[in-house]
């Protein structure tokens, strides 16, 4: 299956790296199109449209306020849609794409590793075109959790597309408190981030049992038990749950 990605960007491009597939690339910047073109092995061409006839799946990754005008290009050449835009409904993509199948995903960053997540959701008639290629490519750049209902890509984005941002401070703050006693702060990082690669490893390999790895680490009166009853009494579950609330009321705006 040939991809066409419309745009060029940072999530574009991780997304593409993840696939690892000779794509076709149209960016507004015709450089950063030709750039990731070549990285991919595929080619940068010089219109939409053109795009369009050529792939056999179009993969949407412009801005959202340029859906129309993307659409007005690209509808009716286009054989399937996916998109990763934040906050556009497979209905709408349905309405300016009409009569072409739909396939929404939201992505993250670690895609581009091969260690994302991507959760999606189906457009209406999805069975009626490519959705096992589809799948099948996108899950090279990752895990595809396909969920029940399309409102809930909301607090799934401020779950796993925002979370690589969250994590990554939550790496900085435990870093800063380790050099804060002493040790290189290069070193700290190190091991606050290898830590997280490790216990999410863990966790993944025993089925996702948060609770038992924190009883397996946390002895009874020991150290560990002391700096859990220490995030647990200054709110680290409120300030997770604030959060992930943010993210969800700004994508109503």
């Amino acid at each position: 299956m040939k991809l066409g990605f419309i745009g060029a960007g940072n999530m574009a491009s991780a997304l593409a790296r993840g696939i690892g597939e000779p794509a076709l690339v149209a960016d507004i910047d015709v450089g950063k199109a030709r750039e990731l073109a070549a990285e991919l092995g595929g080619e940068a061409v010089g219109s939409n449209a053109e795009l369009a006839e050529r792939a056999d799946a179009v993969v949407l990754c412009h801005k959202p306020k340029q859906l129309e005008e993307v659409a007005g290009e690209v509808a009716g050449g286009a054989e399937a849609i996916v998109s990763i835009l934040a906050a556009v409904t497979t209905a709408r993509l349905e309405d300016v794409y009409s009569g072409t199948p739909v396939y929404r995903f939201i992505p993250n960053l670690p895609a581009e590793v091969r260690k994302g997540v991507l959760c999606y959701v189906p457009g209406s008639t999805a069975a009626e075109g490519p959705e096992t290629e589809v799948l099948e490519l996108f899950g090279r750049a990752g895990a595809v959790i396909a969920l029940d209902s399309e409102p809930l890509l909301e607090p799934a984005m401020a779950l796993m597309s925002c979370g690589p941002a969250f994590m990554a401070l939550v790496a900085e703050s435990f870093a800063d408190a380790g050099a804060a006693h002493g040790l290189d702060r290069d070193d700290a990082v190190r091991m606050t981030v290898e830590t997280m690669a490790g216990t999410a490893a863990y966790l993944s390999a025993h089925g996702y049992d948060t609770e038992t790895i924190r009883t397996r680490v946390a002895t009874p009166g020991g150290t560990t038990e002391q700096g859990l009853i220490c995030l647990e009494q200054r709110g680290l579950r409120d300030v997770c749950r604030a959060a992930v609330d943010a993210v969800v009321e700004a994508t109503k705006r």
